[in-house]
């Protein structure tokens, strides 16, 4: 990292996951510096590739991306916010707990619901709202004619449910 506290080959946890670091830097989905994982233990997201746009490579479905802060270098405490809550006492038949979304973004372009395109894509708005991976309002789409990212669920979080590999977030347009 740019602090020099995560170098790339080292070890760290993630959501309380064993992972190796293989990328350290910024990405084009989101603003900042990020850093790509390996999970060894656990289920990832990707294979290294967002969004079309290699960072690093690993075996489909066992890499992540986290901000420096979520991440320990050994089993150091996690942050509170990154504890899935599927890890709750709750009954093992019920489904992940989404966050709430709003119905409409701030400026009101965009509803819950609506049709839209997203980098040619037709897809569904399926949730408006902060999340815990990025600054700002965010939107939750369902990609209908196309490839995604992920279920709806980044990093721990559920925001939205949709198929495995057509969810994606974007941002408000400004």
């Amino acid at each position: 990292t740019a602090d020099g506290s995560i170098s790339v080959g080292q070890s760290v946890l993630w959501n309380g996951k064993k992972s190796t670091v293989r990328y350290i830097g910024e990405v084009e989905f989101a603003a900042g510096e990020w850093v790509g994982l390996e999970l060894t233990d656990g289920k990832g997201v990707h294979d290294g590739s967002v969004l079309g746009v290699p960072y690093f490579a690993c075996p489909a479905g066992k890499g992540v991306f986290a901000p420096a802060a979520q991440l320990a270098g050994g089993a150091a405490s996690l942050s509170p916010a990154m504890v899935a809550s599927s890890g709750s006492a709750a009954s093992k038949n019920e489904g992940p707990t989404f966050l709430p979304s709003k119905d409409k973004s701030t400026d009101g372009s965009t509803s819950l619901g609506q049709s839209m395109t997203w980098n040619g894509k037709k897809a569904i708005v399926r949730y408006i709202g902060g999340v815990k991976f990025g600054k700002g309002e965010w939107v939750g789409l369902e990609v209908t004619d196309g490839a995604g990212v992920h279920d709806g669920t980044v990093m721990g979080a559920s925001y939205f449910e949709c198929p495995a590999g057509k969810g994606v977030f974007t941002q408000v347009a400004k």
